[in-house]
């Protein structure tokens, strides 16, 4: 009996494994469809077990009835007897202002992060004197200099940008510098070999092989701003998101308190969402071999 083998015969491909793939024998519509009616589905017991807990509680000062928000939403979204939305502005204005504010200061903590990274990751005595302190920063919570923030510039939006700023700036550094830090020996030998420059060899072979790390850094860093907005909308923050939970806080209306998280959450899930988009525009060899 002869034995033949096939040296030369290409490998079996490769099968994606990945929050795309779905399960063996599934074509990627099937699997997309299976996960948007599972969300459904999920949303829907999250949304019982709220109206259960509502009529159980028969405390709306504890835990508002899902009819109760959505009737705050409507009085906050338009003008009724006179009163304009909530304090004079209505909901889409108290968070168009606050997204402004995320948008600028997550601008400019991005900008300041990639900065440093790349210069922590390519100077070493650099990084050996800022990690300590980029470290501190990170550890400490947003209320913690906002207070520092409001001393030095008044309650304007000033300190509001700062506090974004400040804290946007830590993740993205600490993912870049990480990232550029480790870029392959071998490529920028080769680059190096071909004559590229120093600034020329992390322009055109470090950056681009730190964009997922980087990318990451920057997810990050908008969700921790945005999750900070609260504390920079406390003093002054009206118009504002997180200013009108601060009020109806303090007024104890819970139900215009819980629509406030709501607007808070499926904006950032939004703004989320078209990071992912980006990111898989930009870097299409993320998770790839």
């Amino acid at each position: 009996m002869q034995v033949t083998t096939d040296v030369f015969a290409p490998p079996a491909p490769v099968t994606q494994r990945g929050p795309a793939a779905g399960r063996p024998g599934q074509s990627p519509r099937d699997a997309r469809r299976r996960r948007i009616v599972l969300r459904l589905i999920s949303l829907l017991v999250l949304y019982a077990l709220w109206e259960i807990s509502a009529r159980v509680t028969r405390n709306p000062t504890f835990i508002p009835a899902p009819s109760a928000v959505w009737h705050q939403l409507v009085v906050t979204s338009t003008t009724h007897d006179g009163v304009r939305g909530y304090s004079g502005h209505l909901l889409i204005e108290h968070l168009g202002v606050s997204l402004r504010r995320i948008l600028i200061g997550s601008a400019i903590g991005v900008a300041g992060g990639l900065v440093l990274g790349v210069v922590m990751g390519t100077v070493g005595w650099i990084r050996v004197v800022v990690e300590p302190v980029v470290t501190f920063v990170r550890a400490l919570p947003p209320l913690a200099y906002f207070s520092l923030f409001i001393i030095w510039f008044g309650i304007d939006e000033t300190p509001k940008l700062w506090l974004l700023s400040i804290a946007a700036l830590p993740p993205v550094a600490v993912a870049t510098a990480a990232a550029v830090y480790s870029a392959p020996t071998g490529l920028v030998e080769a680059a190096q070999a071909l004559g590229a420059g120093r600034w020329q060899t992390i322009r055109d072979v470090v950056l681009p092989n730190a964009l997922p790390e980087i990318f990451t850094g920057i997810r990050l860093a908008v969700g921790i701003a945005y999750s900070s907005v609260v504390a920079a909308e406390t003093i002054n923050g009206v118009p504002g998101i997180g200013g009108l939970i601060r009020d109806a806080q303090r007024y104890s209306q819970t139900d215009v308190v819980v629509l406030g998280l709501f607007a808070i959450g499926l904006s950032g899930l939004l703004i989320d969402a078209l990071l992912r988009t980006a990111e898989t525009r930009l870097i299409p060899w993320r998770g790839r071999s």
